[in-house]
């Protein structure tokens, strides 16, 4: 019985690593760009190499170092980091609905662990109930990915010339057009929004008092400001089931 068991939960790691073999390719060419960005304000392939192993959300991450460069105190950067991974609570709740009762707590939470946006897609997508160890499997190779990229990232940006190195850094600020611009595209709410997020961070930057507060200030209260008052104004409907 035992065995039988054993190799029931080897098949489905096995099942996960293999599903999450094109997270992991994506994750790493985006935390490779990322671990540029951390080389430009001055951390090591160590720093980026830990710190994208326990932070593993590419919009929570930049939001990190966007924070760290501007020497934000420690209460600004874990502010910060915590509203730009917001959604993830939100999708562990989900997440746990999916999960049997005999699920422990440790379980619970090396799944809590690595809960991102297509992770969780590969999670809901599963029939039944969530096997702990098909996620195990499903966010191994992912988690190694955006880890080392980032590692890679910083030690390519040691070693290649600035001008290279500067162009590379663009490439992070294509993956947030990228994100923005297909649901823009769909929304005039939400391409309205992000004009008015782009002017009011410029004023920000411009305007008496206020540019006087550090970047991560500004960029805090920008974020909780803008995303609750759209939430108000522009709730999203619930589909009828």
């Amino acid at each position: 019985m035992k065995n039988t068991e054993n190799k029931a939960g080897k098949q489905l790691y096995m099942e996960g690593l293999k599903d999450g073999i094109p997270v992991a390719m994506g994750y790493f060419a985006v935390s490779f760009t990322l671990g540029i960005t951390m080389k430009n304000i001055g951390m090591s392939a160590v720093q980026g190499f830990i710190m994208s192993l326990l932070n593993n959300a590419s919009a929570g991450e930049y939001a990190g170092i966007t924070m760290i460069a501007s020497n934000a105190p420690y209460i600004e950067t874990a502010l910060m980091i915590l509203i730009a991974n917001a959604r993830y609570l939100l999708m562990s709740c989900s997440l746990s609905q999916k999960l049997d009762s005999t699920v422990n707590t440790l379980q619970r939470m090396i799944i809590g662990f690595d809960v991102t946006d297509e992770l969780f897609a590969l999670a809901v997508s599963r029939e039944n109930k969530l096997e702990p160890v098909y996620f195990y499997g499903a966010m191994t190779l992912p988690l190694a990915g955006w880890s080392t990229g980032t590692m890679l990232g910083v030690i390519a940006g040691s070693a290649l010339p600035a001008r290279i190195v500067s162009a590379l850094s663009v490439a992070l600020y294509g993956m947030f057009l990228a994100i923005i611009i297909p649901p823009a595209r769909n929304s005039r709410i939400i391409s309205v929004l992000v004009l008015v997020s782009f002017a009011c961070s410029f004023l920000c930057g411009i305007l008496p008092g206020v540019s006087s507060l550090s970047e991560g200030t500004r960029t805090l209260i920008l974020t909780v400001l803008l995303a609750g008052g759209a939430a108000v104004l522009f709730p999203v409907k619930e589909e009828a089931v």
